[in-house]
């Protein structure tokens, strides 16, 4: 059988983390290094470089925090937008709502684009798309001699009213651009977000193109990097709705970058759930930098497009909807002007991480807690292999306690609970506040610190289960070699039950179609594809729509009733209500294509030949005080091994602290359930 490797690269704030699966020999291997926040592509060639055979390799899908680091800190390129005459202002006027209604100082967050450089042409649509007003081509000539004379313009999103009916003048505008400023990245909505909502559209497209230098640099240095090892043209890309594209496909349409890294653990998930017969579940990951939280219902994950990278700064592509907060293990405690203890959002990140780290870290951290709370043991952290230094978390934490005047394990137990307490807050609003109810969840942990936080977390959320996962501090990158490549196609198309035109349906979602499997089939994936195909639709005069799935390409007399029964059905068990005989307005088309690749097979444990076997002991110190607590070594568990809290479980990446109270089994694929 020819040798044939997968490679799951994730990287994070601290650390970049690998995965590789052997189709010969079933095997999985994982290993992680820490990651190089100036040029993060090194990181990933260290970690490369601890593989015996690259040239096994057959794909490579890397989850990459580019995009997001360059919208939360605005280091994006400088942008002109083009819009119809009379609309430069849409990106400025934004909603019309405001943050807080009484707060008088609140400031309107600022566009990705300066109004300087925002331009208007002289054209216009009708909501049917037909002309108004014709294009003025000499116009647009003219203001690109004026960006060429400006010199300071990195890329042009062009977003025109009604172009996502008809993207004629939208398209010739990026024509005579494009003739007149040769390279210059340009983005148009109709491409970007072909969909209504004049500011949603905008400021999506803005995005896209204040994203385009900038990602398509990073990724012409990483195929070079890839390259240079023999696996340039084996490298995939993980974009926002967990599907994979290629470095080229991802650099042409960077907005689909905007959460590429935390998905994986969101498709770990989903499919552990498959596996597992668990249905819903919850996502922990909590990292050196950040924690996320996300929901698997009915094992599927939840897909939005309602995501804001600030408050009233929209992004409307495609994403699984993920809630991310600034709480990970390099979180660093701070006392605020009233004598609090805080924890975070600032973090110690990889360099120079936490005061433990020993490379040069003053600041107390959460890892440097758990040193001290004798949670994480410093001569096992990463399998041995970085030894931590307990002398200096024990000073970092000692400087924080005194201002305190506590003493250093209490603080070092407060640090943890104010930490618990921040993630909780993430976990209820994926839950909670979605009218989710944590006693039907069991709670994922991922992340090198999401075991070691999970016990307290089933507590203070009430979700009665946990699952700790093989590989939890690498379980993004076991995502990435799980995943398939996946283009998500939207398009609003308009009209409602009373005069609904099912040619022109059918026509869009056609178009929809094979737009999306054209695009799979030009990166290259010509495997097997699933299509997904669904309508928004609403009441008229609602503000929001439901998601209804569709049989196929055509709207005949038949699927169109069915879509309408289907509708006041979805209605009623969502809101309560329905209201037959009422108007009912469609608003967008959606397809999803899936090209599905091959799964790494997941190997079960052989059955327990009796207790498991502590590997030693030693103190932790829980709520109540410290106790003498067994230690078990992950690799030694066997299928059906029980073990009563508490206890310590150590793994290569983590290690999961079980609470007096709380249970743990091991089931046949090897996963820890926890139990209160």
């Amino acid at each position: 059988m020819a040798v044939s490797t997968i490679i799951g690269i994730d990287i994070g704030g601290t650390f970049t983390d690998f995965v590789s699966y052997d189709s010969a020999t079933g095997r999985i291997e994982n290993w992680k290094n820490l990651t190089t926040p100036a040029e993060p592509i090194a990181g990933v060639m260290e970690g490369l470089g601890r593989m015996d055979n690259l040239g096994a390799v057959t794909k490579a899908r890397l989850g990459t925090t580019i995009a997001t680091n360059a919208l939360l800190t605005r280091r994006g390129a400088k942008v002109a937008y083009v819009t119809t005459k009379g609309f430069r202002d849409v990106p400025f006027i934004q909603r019309g709502d405001r943050r807080s209604h009484y707060d008088i100082t609140w400031i309107k967050t600022r566009p990705l684009v300066a109004r300087a450089d925002c331009h208007e042409v002289e054209e216009r649509l009708t909501a049917k798309g037909e002309v108004w007003t014709p294009l003025d081509e000499g116009a647009v000539r003219e203001l690109a001699a004026k960006i060429r004379a400006d010199g300071s313009i990195e890329a042009v999103a062009i977003c025109t009213l009604f172009s996502y009916i008809d993207p004629r003048h939208e398209q010739r505008i990026r024509d005579i651009l494009a003739a007149e400023l040769p390279g210059m990245p340009i983005s148009i909505s109709y491409d970007v977000l072909p969909k209504w909502k004049e500011y949603d559209r905008a400021s999506t497209t803005i995005a896209d193109a204040y994203l385009k230098p900038i990602v398509s640099e990073n990724f012409r240095k990483m195929q070079a990097r890839f390259a240079e090892v023999g696996v340039g043209d084996k490298v995939g890309v993980i974009k926002s709705n967990g599907g994979e594209a290629t470095l080229a496909a991802a650099a042409d349409a960077p907005v689909q970058m905007t959460l590429s890294g935390p998905t994986g653990a969101v498709v770990a998930t989903r499919v552990m759930s498959e596996l597992t017969g668990i249905r819903n579940l919850v996502v922990f990951d909590m990292g050196g930098t950040s924690t996320d939280c996300s929901t698997v219902v009915d094992s599927k994950e939840h897909v939005t497009t309602n995501f804001e990278i600030e408050w009233g700064i929209p992004i409307q592509i495609p994403m699984i909807d993920i809630h991310t907060i600034g709480a990970g293990g390099g979180s660093i405690a701070w006392i605020d002007k009233g004598g609090m203890l805080r924890m975070g959002p600032q973090s110690a990140g990889a360099d120079p991480g936490p005061a433990c780290y020993g490379r040069g870290g003053q600041d107390a951290t959460v890892t440097d807690a758990n040193v001290v709370l004798g949670r994480i043991s410093p001569g096992n952290f990463l399998g041995g292999k970085m030894r931590l230094d307990a002398d200096a978390a024990h000073a970092a934490v000692a400087r924080v306690a005194q201002k305190l005047g506590m003493e250093v394990d209490a603080c070092a137990h407060a640090m943890v609970q104010i930490a618990n307490n921040n993630m909780l807050g993430a976990l209820r609003a994926v839950l909670l506040q979605r009218g989710l109810d944590p006693r039907d969840f069991t709670l994922v942990a991922s992340g090198g610190a999401g075991p070691v936080h999970v016990c307290d977390l089933m507590d203070i959320a009430g979700i009665p289960q946990a699952l700790v996962p093989n590989y939890p501090g690498q379980f993004s990158a076991f995502g990435f070699i799980m995943t398939d490549a996946r283009v998500d196609r939207h398009r609003t198309v308009q009209q409602i039950s009373k005069f609904f035109d099912g040619d022109r349906a059918t026509k869009a979602m056609t178009e929809l179609v094979e737009g999306a499997i054209e695009e799979l089939k030009s990166q290259g994936y010509t495997q097997r594809i699933e299509l997904h195909r669904s309508i928004e639709a609403r009441y008229m005069g609602q503000n929001h729509e439901l998601e209804l799935s569709f049989p196929g390409n055509d709207f005949t007399e038949a699927t169109i009733a069915d879509m309408w029964d289907r509708f006041h059905q979805e209605h009623q068990a969502r809101f309560g209500f329905s209201i037959p005989g009422e108007t009912i307005e469609t608003v967008n088309l959606k397809v999803v294509a899936v090209a599905v690749a091959d799964k790494p097979k997941m190997r079960e444990l052989p059955l327990t030949q009796g207790a498991p076997r502590a590997t030693g002991t030693r103190r932790v110190r829980y709520a109540d005080g410290w106790h003498e607590v067994p230690v078990y070594d992950r690799e030694t568990l066997a299928q059906n091994d029980r073990i009563a809290g508490p206890a310590v479980i150590e793994e290569s990446a983590s290690v999961t602290i079980l609470q007096p109270a709380q249970t743990l089994a091991v089931d046949r694929l090897g996963n820890l359930i926890i139990s209160a």
